[in-house]
């Protein structure tokens, strides 16, 4: 049982269906106004009441976007998937499907700390997960070649990024609720300096 290994192309087909319908199944968290209200409030009144849900739907459709790039990129080094591997990738998947109950829990209590603490957590554990899993795959496939040194560190750095990022807004949700939520702009901030020590690292390595 411990040699057992699966298809690569299914888990990954799988994995991909599993983020696609995820990512669709946000956008019913924004809620379809009946006729008698479209009837009696103006257009704009009407989104207006609707913009944190527009913020989660963005918020969290790019963010799960982008564990599936990560999933994309890391997953291409794979040459066999076997049972601890197969594991990590599902239980990764259990809390990406999570995510339209996340949102549409943070957006329905979005001036409370309680909904946005449960969206962080539900985002530390994707994050968490994603980690793990890269981790493996570059223990697991340690004689590949295009694995070298440099590019591991680049995935690991760029995992532990957003994990650190959404475990830390978590935590100030109690203390600082307002930059608590503006934080997640980090990620992004701190992941163009990990590209930018990674490119030139790269020049000097040519």
């Amino acid at each position: 049982m411990k040699d057992l290994t699966f298809d690569k192309s299914r888990v990954i087909n799988f994995s991909d269906a599993v983020f696609s319908i995820a990512m669709t199944l946000l956008v019913l968290e924004v809620g379809i106004p009946s006729i008698k209200a479209i009837s009696s409030n103006s257009t704009w009144v009407i989104l207006q009441n609707r913009i944190p849900s527009f913020i989660g739907l963005v918020v969290s459709f790019l963010v799960t976007a982008l564990y599936w790039v990560s999933h994309l990129r890391s997953m291409k080094y794979v040459t066999t998937v076997d049972a601890k591997l197969l594991w990590l990738n599902i239980f990764l998947l259990l809390f990406i499907v999570l995510m339209p109950f996340s949102t549409g829990f943070y957006v329905t209590g979005y001036n409370l700390v309680g909904p946005f603490v449960f969206y962080c957590f539900n985002l530390s554990a994707i994050g968490l997960f994603n980690f793990l899993l890269i981790r493996y795959i570059m223990k697991k496939e340690i004689a590949n070649p295009e694995l070298t040194p440099h590019i591991k560190r680049w995935y690991l750095h760029t995992a532990l990024n957003a994990l650190i990022i959404w475990i830390l807004a978590g935590v100030l949700a109690f203390i600082l609720p307002s930059v608590a939520r503006l934080i997640f702009i980090l990620i992004f901030v701190i992941q163009f300096f990990i590209n930018r020590n990674y490119k030139k690292k790269t020049t000097r390595l040519k």
